[in-house]
């Protein structure tokens, strides 16, 4: 599918013109990928790596365009169950046109960054500063789901839970990877300012790129730390909470063989004493044995604050 926009009033604006500047590719097509690769010379293995979750972040010269890959978080939904995943976008920049390539339509213009816009170079840093700031959303996220999973092992002796914990852990794995991709791609864009023809304030916006980029790779891997200390943490409340368990079952199955055996004892098809001696009372004084004998094991348990 294909997406024309130009800068119009200094803001991004929809449009059906051929010459569009602005080219917004999403899952492209053989028809689209051959205009891309024949026409406008994109490099074929550049253009696979822009729908390629796995390739790492990148910038490239070719003879006409430069071509950036640089890494976003893939759109979450609830068939993924606790496991982020990561995509690509490519971004190749020519003298007059500007081209985006994404495996699925989840690039967003919008904010208060993308309403002054005087450049292709400048709407290219903002892009990326938008998927810079859609990893940090996702961190936010990666907290409050890790508080809720914390809150729910602490309370239950299912595996569930903590094999979500298990998930998150890896899915900040690859967050960190991906967030380490795209420090070294705009590093690289500092180094070739000149030939990105960025201005004076568009290498400003790459320092607080930069900055933006750190801090959010400092928060993923806080995050990560915590999250690994709490998994094992948790696997070993959760064994307690079954230990905890086995001990108050052990103490429910001797307080009920007690009784059992008073039972048994006086239900053998045997000649017993009591037979002579306790005459109608002794049916009531089995029961009353019966209740002393369970009564005394969970008064032992008290006592001895089991």
């Amino acid at each position: 599918m294909l997406r024309r926009l130009e800068i119009l009033n200094r803001r991004l604006s929809e449009t059906d013109a051929e010459d569009a500047r602005i080219l917004l590719y999403i899952a492209p097509d053989e028809t689209e990928r051959k205009y891309l690769t024949e026409d406008l010379g994109i490099d074929p293995h550049t253009l696979t790596s822009a729908s390629d979750p796995d390739e790492l972040g990148r910038v490239e010269f070719e003879p006409n365009h430069a071509a950036i890959i640089f890494k976003r978080p893939k759109q979450y939904c609830a068939d993924d169950n606790f496991f982020f995943k990561i995509s690509s976008v490519g971004i190749f920049l020519f003298r007059e046109r500007l081209v985006f390539v994404v495996a699925e339509d989840n690039l967003r213009f919008e904010g208060k960054h993308f309403q002054q816009i005087n450049s292709l170079e400048e709407l290219l840093l903002k892009a990326v500063f938008r998927c810079i700031w859609h990893f940090e959303e996702h961190l936010k996220v990666f907290n409050m789901i890790a508080e809720e999973l914390e809150h729910k092992v602490n309370l239950s002796m299912e595996n569930k839970h903590l094999l979500h914990m298990f998930t998150l852990e890896k899915s900040l794995v690859y967050y960190l990877n991906a967030i380490s991709s795209n420090g070294r791609v705009i590093d690289k864009l500092k180094t070739f300012a000149t030939r990105f023809r960025f201005t004076s304030e568009d290498v400003e916006f790459l320092d607080d790129l930069t900055i933006e980029n750190s801090q959010c790779h400092e928060m993923a891997t806080t995050y990560s730390q915590v999250l690994a200390s709490l998994v094992g943490a948790r696997v070993s409340v959760v064994s307690n909470n079954l230990n905890v368990l086995m001990k108050r079952l052990m103490i429910v199955t001797i307080g009920l063989m007690l009784p059992t055996a008073v039972f048994s004892i006086f239900g053998m098809n045997v000649k017993l004493p009591i037979n002579e001696t306790s005459g109608a009372f002794g049916f009531w004084l089995i029961i009353v044995l019966a209740i002393l004998s369970g009564a005394s094991v969970f008064a032992m348990v008290r006592w001895k604050k089991f």
